[in-house]
């Protein structure tokens, strides 16, 4: 729960996107998320801009892995497992 009182009363508040939570009676809040609104361009409900960046980072490693043998390991590590467990669902 980070800096919230386990087993608190709390209050919780929106300012925009962002949701903070104070405990019942003080004055000081805390950020605990924030509210994505659901995007049905995307499969999983994520904003289409957040799913642009994550296959451009991807990319990005993808590329970068072709002159880093540590980063090459690290992804076809990463390919393996995802193969396994697909074929163990």
């Amino acid at each position: 729960m980070g800096s919230l009182t386990p087993g608190a009363a709390f209050i919780y508040e929106r300012v925009g996107d962002e949701i903070y939570a104070r405990e019942s009676g003080a004055v000081e809040r805390t950020l605990v998320g924030y509210d994505q609104k659901y995007d049905p361009r995307t499969t999983d409900g994520r904003p289409l801009r957040e799913l642009l960046l994550e296959d451009k980072l991807w990319g990005n490693i993808r590329r970068a892995a072709q002159t880093n043998p540590a980063l090459q390991d690290a992804l076809d590590r990463a390919i393996m497992i995802y193969n396994l467990s697909k074929t163990n669902d």
